[in-house]
């Protein structure tokens, strides 16, 4: 298993994924996500034909997408770690939701090489509650633009970054071809990056 240690918690008649240091999934990481989503805006959403999820844990982004969003399109998560995904297959039904595809990769080899094309890339990759360097690696951030439909969305989950490294990510992206959007402190810790190619 790739983190540590990871817990399944009974909270309020509620299963939650932690780790020792922070949320992995269906507690504050859910609401953090859903308000991005929700600020990208149900009818857009609606439009999508394909989601890439990077970084699944427990799966909650994906019964938010199901539950909340009627999404019934295509869904494909890139998890690292196996064995959570085995947690969340068994703890939290991942394996039921019929239009959900998983793939056991490295995310950075991922957007490497894939050759498909889609309207939302949800980016949620942490390692307890650190973030990989290579998330802000001009090479990782162009493969995942290259994946962008037109009209599509990046909805990037970030925690505890200063102010630097947040302008340094949006340089990336130009204003004749995105927008940029950073909804500040959600559930307090966290920093939500929204960038829509246009």
């Amino acid at each position: 298993m790739i983190s540590k240690s990871i817990e399944v918690t009974l909270y309020n008649g509620k299963m939650l994924l932690n780790t020792k240091n922070t949320n992995y999934s269906y507690g504050s990481l859910q609401l953090i996500l859903k308000k991005g989503l929700l600020d990208i805006g149900k009818a857009e959403i609606s439009r999508m034909e394909s989601i890439l999820i990077l970084g699944v844990a427990g799966g909650s982004v994906v019964q938010t997408l199901v539950t909340d969003f009627s999404f019934t399109k295509n869904i494909t998560g890139v998890e690292l770690d196996d064995e959570i995904i085995d947690v969340a297959n068994l703890y939290f039904n991942l394996d039921k939701i019929p239009n959900f595809k998983c793939v056991i990769a490295d995310a950075e080899q991922f957007v490497k090489t894939d050759t498909n094309h889609y309207d939302l890339i949800v980016i949620d990759i942490f390692k307890d509650s650190d973030m990989p360097a290579f998330l802000f690696e001009e090479s990782f951030i162009t493969n995942c633009k290259k994946l962008l439909n037109k009209n599509g969305y990046i909805l990037f989950n970030t925690m505890n970054l200063n102010k630097n490294v947040i302008e340094n990510y949006l340089l990336h992206f130009d204003a004749h071809n995105f927008t940029q959007k950073v909804l500040k402190n959600v559930e307090r810790y966290n920093d939500v990056i929204i960038i829509k190619r246009i």
